[in-house]
């Protein structure tokens, strides 16, 4: 072979080197420091699905309708047992310490999910972990509505909404 195919080799194996680390680095990065929110985002709060809005009954306080969930639960991994109650506000899951159950899951992202209600429906959204959301052996790429008794897998981590 020639000098200058030879030196070429080098260099293509130079940046196919580099190009692992940037993106290795990249992943470490987000992981530790979660994903950046665009500017639409923090304007526009948290992305809920659209739904019908709810009539109250005026006079009364609202209450959960029968049969819906009332905490959220691990059932399965590094944190088995602990739950947190159901409210309106979203519910962060992950390693980081904002979330609502800190995960002691090497599987799970800092911020790696949220469940988050409309109202009438409670809803699950990966937020761009590395190792993903699943529902069943389904991976989660929307916010999708999930209801009590269903698993969500998150790591190594079994979590589902109950009564």
């Amino acid at each position: 072979m020639s000098e200058l195919t030879l030196t070429l080799v080098k260099l293509g194996f130079l940046a196919v080197l580099w190009l692992f680390v940037l993106s290795a680095v990249s992943v470490i990065r987000s992981d530790i420091f979660g994903t950046k929110a665009t500017a639409q985002a923090k304007t526009s709060g948290t992305r809920q699905p659209k739904s019908k809005p709810v009539k109250e009954k005026k006079g009364r306080g609202r209450r959960a309708p029968r049969g819906a969930p009332t905490k959220l639960q691990i059932v399965s991994g590094p944190n088995s047992g602990q739950s947190v109650p159901l409210g309106d506000d979203p519910i962060l899951l992950g390693r980081g310490t904002d979330a609502a159950i800190r995960l002691d899951d090497d599987y799970v992202s800092t911020r790696h999910a949220r469940f988050a209600t409309n109202g009438e429906q409670w809803f699950v959204e990966d937020l761009g972990s590395t190792n993903g959301t699943y529902l069943g052996s389904q991976r989660l790429t929307s916010p999708t509505p999930v209801g009590p008794g269903i698993q969500v897998r998150l790591g190594k981590t079994i979590v589902e909404l109950r009564k």
